[in-house]
């Protein structure tokens, strides 16, 4: 049963992502009428810097500003959570979190326990598929190896095909090249992987685009699960 907690997004990182995740969360909540689906209070903050760009330039004072200025806004607004599309924005997640008084729903921590759940204990390598600025920060890998998961990351040339996937694809609005992406898939295949994590938003576009298969897991999804439950929602 919902619990009346309005879930602050802070979206527009890129634009396409998180309308999806809207709808990621309307169509998986269990309802039968509008008031059975979770409040959420979105921000769509398109002009937000490149977070890979601001990272690797050491702007990094200035992106935390601009991500404390919009979930402090969506606090005092009412949201009981933070939800952010973008993954590579939680490379600032601690030093967010410690500057609101509300829960960041984290993201990356999200979809390595969803991994963790999958393999049950079991030992497994997962590929990272991001941006340059999430795989340079090593969030993931650190999230993965704290439930003792290997985690795998692309070569020089499938992080470029990644890249290009992500920036001349999706957020550049061009075509996106299925061939660049079975090209990253035999990436996977020759390093044994057992899973990717689709840790870039843009990213859950193309699994919606070329219908993936559950071999990826969705951050952006896990996220939107998780945001359904905090607020008392039921996912279907």
């Amino acid at each position: 049963m919902k619990n009346g907690k309005k879930i602050g997004v802070i979206g527009g990182m890129g634009p396409a992502a998180s309308a999806l995740f809207y709808r990621m969360t309307v169509e998986h909540t269990k309802a039968r009428r509008d008031q059975d689906h979770v409040d959420m209070i979105l921000l769509s903050h398109a002009s937000m810097p490149d977070r890979t760009e601001a990272l690797r330039a050491g702007r990094r004072a200035e992106l935390l500003k601009l991500l404390l200025t919009d979930a402090r806004m969506l606090e005092s607004c009412g949201a009981g959570a933070i939800a952010i599309t973008c993954n590579t924005s939680h490379a600032l997640a601690d030093e967010l979190q410690a500057g609101i008084g509300v829960p960041l729903i984290n993201m990356v921590t999200e979809a390595a326990l969803e991994c963790a759940e999958r393999f049950e204990g079991e030992p497994a390598r997962v590929a990272v598929l991001a941006t340059d600025g999430t795989l340079r920060a090593g969030f993931y890998a650190r999230a993965l190896e704290a439930h003792g998961l290997e985690p795998w990351l692309p070569d020089e040339e499938t992080q470029g095909l990644v890249m290009r996937l992500i920036y001349d694809g999706v957020k550049g609005g061009g075509r996106i090249e299925r061939e660049d992406f079975l090209a990253v898939e035999r990436a996977l295949a020759r390093a044994g992987c057992d899973a990717a994590i689709l840790g870039c938003t843009e990213l859950s576009v193309i699994k919606e685009k070329f219908n993936l298969p559950d071999f990826y897991v969705d951050a952006m999804l896990t996220l939107a699960k998780r945001v359904i439950v905090f607020a008392g929602g039921e996912w279907v």
